[in-house]
């Protein structure tokens, strides 16, 4: 059966911490060692994310489409996931903190306009819980006046201004407007009139190199990469400790490329590197940039290479307790690092991390 794709579950942070031997020299690093990786497609679709009212509303690359609705006391929300396609899953999920602080005992009651709903906890997902009956709530929202979470005798009141936007714009973006399967709109036109996924695009990593010498401890920053202007930056900015300072990161990327990382900040909840490519032994390098839906990134946060993979993670937190942010993963191809899967959340509502919507997904051969 096809999932939700909905939030950063299969995100893993990954150092690395394997050793490897010395790579041959005399390669240029600009130009790494071919590959038998395929090129990425371009993406069928635009990811975009967009404000209506209270909600928050993005649908990634592939059209699978998240909406988000806050609440208006207390801290609580509901997020509606519907995926691209006439027969598209659905689901809706919904969590809250009780102004007690205990954590809520049994399954929630989501209550719209005086219809009531109870959550499944045998679909329970961190701290959220899934609605069973996701086709109703979605359809009560679409014209509703008033949402509430309830549980244990807590009661949370979330805001409804903007709801039908958002499922309006989701059917627009997903062209199922005046058809059987609308989220507000609905007509007579049948569900296979609605347009299907978007191809998405494939990205082949690059074979497996040793790792022996390399990893995350006991590393040296090579003299060519201390001497760029990027990296005495990253120097300058972490002078105060030199423990940060040592927590350089290495692997082997292929037999002539090499991957380096330089700490280059470090805050209350988020810590920063810089990447660089280099031939063996740290030579010639240049700073990679990492190529995001929205921005692109010479400063990774919290992040991590996992040779195994052969994937560069982040998890850019926008708070101490993770509820917002970004968490990214680009996938090297023999060439470059091309970004594989990235989830945002632009608004600190307390939806956990595996919850964030995708902005951005590919098709793997691992």
């Amino acid at each position: 059966m096809r999932s939700i794709v909905w939030g950063a579950t299969a995100l893993v942070l990954a150092a690395c911490g394997a050793d490897h031997s010395a790579a041959k020299s005399g390669s240029d690093p600009s130009r790494p060692e071919k590959s038998k990786a395929a090129p990425v497609a371009g993406p069928a679709v635009a990811s975009e994310t967009r404000m209506f009212r209270d909600w928050t509303a993005t649908c990634d690359n592939g059209n699978n489409c998240v909406a988000t609705g806050p609440a208006s006391t207390g801290t609580g929300w509901i997020q509606v996931g519907v995926n691209a396609g006439g027969d598209s899953l659905r689901s809706v999920a919904v969590g809250f903190w009780p102004d007690s602080g205990s954590d809520v005992a049994g399954p929630i009651t989501v209550r719209i306009d005086g219809a009531t709903f109870v959550t499944d906890q045998t679909m329970e997902q961190g701290t959220a819980q899934f609605v069973k009956d996701a086709a109703g709530v979605i359809a009560a929202l679409a014209n509703s006046r008033s949402i509430a979470l309830e549980a244990g005798g807590e009661r949370v009141a979330l805001s409804p201004t903007g709801a039908s936007a958002a499922l309006l714009w989701i059917d627009e973006r997903q062209g199922r407007l005046n058809t059987t399967t609308a989220l507000v709109r609905k007509g007579s036109r049948p569900a296979t009139s609605v347009p299907p996924e978007p191809a998405l695009p494939r990205v082949v990593a690059a074979p497996e190199a040793d790792q022996t010498g390399f990893g995350d401890s006991g590393q040296t920053l090579p003299a060519a990469i201390e001497k760029t202007a990027e990296a005495k930056e990253c120097r300058a900015d972490t002078e105060f400790s030199p423990a940060i300072q040592a927590e350089v990161q290495s692997a082997r990327l292929g037999p002539s490329t090499e991957l380096w990382g330089v700490p280059c900040f470090i805050g209350a909840y988020n810590t920063g590197m810089r990447y660089f490519l280099t031939g063996p032994g740290g030579s010639s390098p240049r700073m990679i940039t990492f190529q995001g839906t929205n921005q692109s990134n010479d400063t990774l946060t919290n992040a991590g290479y996992d040779p195994t993979n052969r994937t560069i993670s982040q998890f850019a937190k926008g708070r101490g307790i993770g509820d917002c942010g970004v968490a990214s993963t680009w996938v090297w191809t023999g060439r470059d690092f091309v970004l594989k899967i990235e989830y945002q959340m632009g608004e600190c509502w307390g939806v956990p991390s595996d919850l964030w919507p995708t902005t951005w997904r590919t098709l793997s051969d691992e």
